[in-house]
Order: C-alpha cells, then sequence, then structure tokens
C-alpha cells in the first residue's frame, strides 16, 4: 500500500496523510484477526488453516481492486488484513515444527524472507503497476497471486505429525504471561518506529530528496534487499543470544531513523540510510516472534499470531503517528524523529522486561511438536542456551 498512496489519494481526491489510513486499515484487519481466527481455527489441521486464510486476503485484495469508493477500499483493505497475523502466527509454528532443536528461530527467518522478498520485488512493482496502470491493477494482481500461493500451500507443505489439541483456555493462559505482553509491547513500540516512516517514504522521497517518482520503485526495492540481509542475519543470531540481539537492533533503529532525519535531503546518503533502516528493523522481528513463542512455550500458536498483532498494531500506530505530524506541518522528515522516539520506547520496555525475567526459572525452549510441553528448565547448574541468551 506504501507505494501507492500518492496515485489513491490522487484518484480518489483525498490527501496523502488520510490515504495513510488503509496502511492503519489493513493492520487494523490483523490485529482483529489474529486472536479471533486463531481461536476458531484451533481445531482445524495447520496446513487446512494456512490455505484458507490465504483465500480470505485473497477476497479481501480482489475487493479492494474492485471498490469504488475510499470508505469501501477501507473496508476491503480491512477484510484482506484480517487472516495475516492467524497465518503468520500458524506458520511460524508449523516452520519451528519442521526443523530440528536449536534451529528454530532460523526457520521462522526463513519463512519470514517471504515478506523481505515481496518488499524487493512485489512492493516496487505495485508501485509500477498503480503508476502505468493504475492503482486497482495492483490489487487484481495481488489477488491473482493469492490464488498461486493457495495452491502451493496445498502442494508444498508436507504432512505434519498428529498435533495436540491444547485448548483454547491454556492458548489464553499462555498469552497473560508477564514476558508474553512485554514482548508484544516491544514488538508494538519498536515497529511503530519504522511505520512511521516507511508508511510515508514514497512522498518523502520525492519531496524532500528530489528523486521523481518513477525512481520510488527502486527506493522502495532498497529497503527490501535491507529487509533481506536483516532477516538473514536475524535468524542465526537469535538463535545465539536472543535478547543481546534484540537491544542491539532496537537501539540502533533509534539511531539511524534519527539519522535519517539529516540524510533525507542528500540522495545517496538517503538511499544508504533507506537500507539500513530496513535491515535493521528486520533484524528485530525474528527475536521478538521467537521471544513470545518460547515465553508461551506450552501454547505457542496464539502467542504468536497475537505478535503479529502487536506488528501490525505498530503498523497502524506508527502510519498514524506520521500522519499526525506531518498533518501537524512540521515537515516530510518529521516522521523519522517520532519513528526515532518510538524505537528508543521499545528498547525501554525489552530491557526492563529482560531485567525482570533475571530471576525467573530458565524457560524451556520453544515447543515445536504443536504445543506440547517440553521438559522442565534444566538446574541452575547447568546452564542453557536461553540463559545466555538473557
Amino acid at each position: 500500500m506504501m507505494g501507492l498512496l500518492p496515485d489513491v489519494a490522487n484518484d480518489l481526491g483525498t490527501s496523502v496523510p488520510t490515504a495513510g489510513y488503509l496502511v492503519s486499515a489493513y493492520a487494523l484487519g490483523v490485529v482483529i484477526g489474529a486472536p479471533l481466527l486463531t481461536a476458531l481455527g484451533s481445531r482445524v489441521p495447520r496446513k487446512r488453516m494456512l490455505v484458507a486464510l490465504m483465500a480470505v486476503f485473497t477476497v479481501g485484495n480482489l475487493a479492494s481492486a474492485l471498490a469504488p469508493s475510499f470508505g469501501l477500499l477501507v473496508a476491503g483493505r480491512l477484510l484482506a488484513g484480517l487472516p495475516h497475523g492467524a497465518f503468520f502466527g500458524v506458520g511460524a509454528v508449523v516452520a519451528a515444527r519442521l526443523v530440528k532443536e536449536g534451529r528454530q528461530a532460523r526457520a521462522v527467518a526463513t519463512m519470514f524472507l517471504g515478506l523481505t522478498i515481496a518488499n524487493i520485488v512485489g512492493v516496487p512493482a505495485a508501485t509500477l503497476l498503480g503508476q502505468h496502470l493504475g492503482w486497482r491493477a495492483t490489487f487484481l494482481v495481488v489477488a491473482a497471486v493469492g490464488l498461486v500461493a493457495m495452491a502451493s500451500l496445498a502442494r508444498l507443505i508436507p504432512p505434519l505429525p498428529a498435533e495436540r489439541h491444547t485448548g483454547l483456555a491454556r492458548e489464553l493462559r499462555a498469552l497473560g504471561d508477564r514476558q508474553v505482553l512485554l514482548g508484544l509491547l516491544t514488538t508494538v513500540f519498536g515497529f511503530a518506529g519504522i511505520f512511521a516512516v516507511y508508511s510515508y517514504l514514497a512522498s518523502m522521497m520525492t519531496e524532500v530528496t528530489g528523486f521523481a517518482a518513477g525512481s520510488v520503485p527502486l527506493v522502495l526495492a532498497l529497503f527490501g534487499i535491507g529487509m533481506t540481509l536483516g532477516a538473514l542475519a536475524a535468524g542465526p543470531l537469535t538463535d545465539r543470544a536472543l535478547r543481546p540481539t534484540l537491544y542491539v537492533s532496537l537501539g540502533a533503529l533509534a539511531l539511524v531513523l534519527a539519522a535519517f532525519h539529516f540524510t533525507a535531503s542528500v540522495k545517496w546518503a538517503a538511499l544508504v540510510t533507506v537500507v539500513l533502516v530496513g535491515g535493521i528493523g528486520f533484524l528485530t522481528t525474528t527475536p521478538l516472534q521467537m521471544l513470545v513463542m518460547n515465553k508461551a512455550r506450552q501454547a505457542p500458536t496464539l502467542a504468536a499470531a497475537s505478535n503479529q498483532s502487536a506488528f501490525n498494531l505498530a503498523n497502524a500506530g506508527g502510519a498514524w503517528i506520521g500522519g499526525l505530524v506531518l498533518s501537524a506541518g512540521w515537515g516530510w522528515t518529521s516522521p523519522t524523529l517520532a519513528g526515532a522516539v518510538l524505537a528508543a520506547a521499545g528498547l525501554v520496555v525489552a530491557v526492563a522486561a529482560g531485567l525482570l525475567d533475571r530471576g525467573a526459572p530458565d524457560p524451556a525452549r520453544i515447543v515445536a511438536r504443536g504445543g506440547e510441553p517440553e521438559p522442565e528448565a534444566a538446574p541452575a547448574s547447568a546452564p542453557t542456551t536461553d540463559a545466555v541468551s538473557r
């Protein structure tokens, strides 16, 4: 949606900040749909659940393509967002079940590589389509891709061992763990910093940096390359030291977003900063996802889906806050400073959670067998990988 905001705003007679609410609508759909659809599909086989969720996503994009007004486009975006959190929540648990102990973070990071490839190829392609064929053509293509994704899921996801159903009550209890809640709050603040900037990146590059509209897809592709580099580094680093990876990435993100306020006016510096924001920002995703899954280890599916809600609440909140500072007349680069403050707030929450967790019993590794309890944590005399990661 980010690369299409200027085109949608022009076609439907609204401003770019108002069109930014289309980003928020999708994100709010994720926030609502993640716990709701995860709960409703708790007894559905995981493979079938993934295909069904992709079907809802496809219908939502088709509705967006055909929407005759801004209000109905908002509704279409909301519908398309409903299955997103549940899809990535279920997908993360499935990915973790398919690999050996100690490689779960790499498996989850590999799944998230799909998002980075989308930002290298899909977002720039969507922007080009919107500029040359109209933004509706973009949503029609996304709907077609959704059909291909459904067929791919049905054919390529391998048969999974029978799962033990944990029950919704157990999932909710796991979700209420203090460390899980603090992890979700870290996600909201930390990732809101990225979306306060990314939601208006296209306009910033044309209005401040001086790029032509035709160059925006290249800028978005560079952001996607940064995301890919961050995702590739996130898996091994998270498997080795979860919390330190999270602390360093959030701190670096706050600094880079603050620097973007100054580098945005210089073309080469702006492009370098775009890559850094994408890379460092996506470096936070895997440790955040693994943290909540580890802490909710006996019932990780709802927690994993809820973290996707948190990511997209950050998406909605970041786009909203970025729109507020723009509407206040503080300039096109003002979202970068707002984003830096949000990332710093995420770091504060993450460090506080780590300090509170120091005296807690060492958690077992993430459950990779569909929510079944893992053995109790090792005694204090036998430190584990998780103890080192804290």
